[in-house]
C-alpha cells in the first residue's frame, strides 16, 4: 500500500496542530515518546520535525505533505504547493529597534541614520533570506547600495559584498540583542509583549504569517498519493471551516417562515422539515459564527426551540474538488 509521508511540527506550532488534527478526526499516538507517532489512518506515515525544516523536506520529496509556517516556507524558498491556510498561529514578522531611538520610525530612517554616522547597520534575525530580501527592496537601500547583497553572517560562513549592512543569524532570544549586539531585529511577534519588555518598538512589518498545509509537487502528480492527500485536505479543511461555523436548529411557525428567511440572509438554503403539528416546521442550517449575534434577535422573535452547536467539521467537497481538480 502506498503511504503518504506527513510531517507535523514540533515546538510552538505543535499544540494547535494536534488540536486541529484531532478535530479533523485523527487520533495520534504519544508524541512525548517518539518522533514517529502512530495515527489511525494506515495510509499515512507521520513524522515530527521542526517547522523550520519541514518546507525543505516537503520541497525535496523527503516528505509528501507537511504543516509549517508561511514564514518558514518563504525563508526556505521552498517550491511547494500550498494546499490550505490553517488559520492558526497567526503572527507577524516585523522590524524592531530600541524605543529610545525617537528619530527612527522606518527602515529607511534606520539605514540613513547609520549611513550618516558611517557605522555598519547590524541586524539580528533567524530569517536570513527574508531579512536580506526585505532590506534589498527598501528604497533607501537601493538608492545607496544598488543591487549589492547585504552581508549575511553565520558561524559557518559570510556571504554578500555590502559590509555596511550586516545580518547576523540569531539562535533565539533575538529581542535581547539590541542595542549592544544589534541595531535592529527582524523577528516574529504575536502580542508584542516581549518587544515591550525589552524596550523595543516595531517600525515596519515584513509579512503576516500563519500555519500552512503544504504538499510536494511530485506527490500531487502521483495518482495514489494525490488521492490520499485529497482525503487529508478534505478532513483538515472541514475542521478549519467547522471552527468558524454554527449549526442552528429551530422550530418556526409556518406563518413566520417567509419573514424569517427574508430577514436572515445568513440562513442560506436551510433544510426545512414538517413537524407533527401542521402549523409548524423545523429549520436546520449552518451559519457563520460571526453572524450569530446579529441574527439572534430575529430568531428569538420568530422561532422557538433554538438549538445551537459548533460542528466538528464542515466538509466542502465540491469546493475542494473544484479548487484542486478531480482525480
Amino acid at each position: 500500500m502506498t503511504r503518504v509521508k506527513f510531517a507535523i511540527p514540533k515546538g510552538h506550532l505543535e499544540k494547535d496542530t494536534l488540536k486541529m488534527l484531532e478535530r479533523a478526526g485523527y487520533q495520534i499516538g504519544d508524541l512525548k515518546r517518539t518522533y514517529r507517532p502512530s495515527i489511525n489512518d494506515p495510509g499515512i506515515e507521520l513524522k515530527v520535525l521542526r517547522p523550520q525544516e519541514i518546507p525543505t523536506f516537503v520541497s525535496e520529496g523527503v516528505q509528501d505533505i507537511g504543516i509549517s509556517g508561511k514564514d518558514w516556507v518563504a525563508e526556505n524558498r521552498a517550491d511547494v504547493e500550498v494546499l490550505l491556510d490553517l488559520e492558526y498561529s497567526r503572527v507577524r514578522l516585523v522590524v524592531a529597534v530600541p524605543k529610545a531611538w525617537t528619530d527612527v520610525d522606518s527602515l529607511s530612517d534606520l539605514l540613513r541614520k547609520k549611513m550618516e554616522s558611517g557605522e555598519t547597520l547590524r541586524i539580528s534575525s533567524e530569517y536570513l533570506n527574508a531579512a536580506k530580501d526585505y532590506i534589498k527592496a527598501n528604497p533607501a537601500y537601493r538608492e545607496a547600495y544598488g543591487d549589492a547583497e547585504p552581508m549575511v553572517v553565520s558561524p559557518w560562513w559570510r556571504i554578500g559584498e555590502n559590509e555596511r549592512v550586516a545580518i547576523y543569524l540569531s539562535f533565539g532570544a533575538t529581542e535581547a540583542k539590541p542595542p549592544e549586539d544589534a541595531d535592529a531585529i527582524i523577528e516574529v511577534v504575536d502580542t508584542g509583549a516581549s518587544l515591550e519588555q525589552n524596550s523595543l518598538k516595531i517600525i515596519e512589518e515584513v509579512m503576516d504569517t500563519s500555519a500552512l498545509l503544504i504538499a510536494n509537487r511530485r506527490a500531487m502528480e502521483d495518482p495514489l498519493k494525490r488521492e490520499k492527500i485529497m482525503d487529508v485536505l478534505t478532513l483538515i479543511k472541514g475542521a478549519v471551516d467547522g471552527s468558524k461555523k454554527l449549526h442552528v436548529f429551530a422550530n418556526v411557525k409556518k406563518s413566520n417562515l417567509d419573514e424569517l428567511l427574508e430577514k436572515l440572509p445568513a440562513l442560506k438554503r436551510p433544510t426545512i422539515s414538517d413537524l407533527s403539528d401542521p402549523e409548524w416546521c423545523a429549520i436546520n442550517t449552518v451559519i457563520d459564527k460571526v453572524k450569530f449575534l446579529e441574527i439572534l434577535p430575529t430568531l428569538r422573535a420568530l422561532a422557538q426551540g433554538l438549538v445551537v452547536h459548533e460542528p466538528r467539521q464542515v466538509l466542502p467537497l465540491e469546493e475542494i474538488m473544484s479548487e484542486n481538480g478531480s482525480l
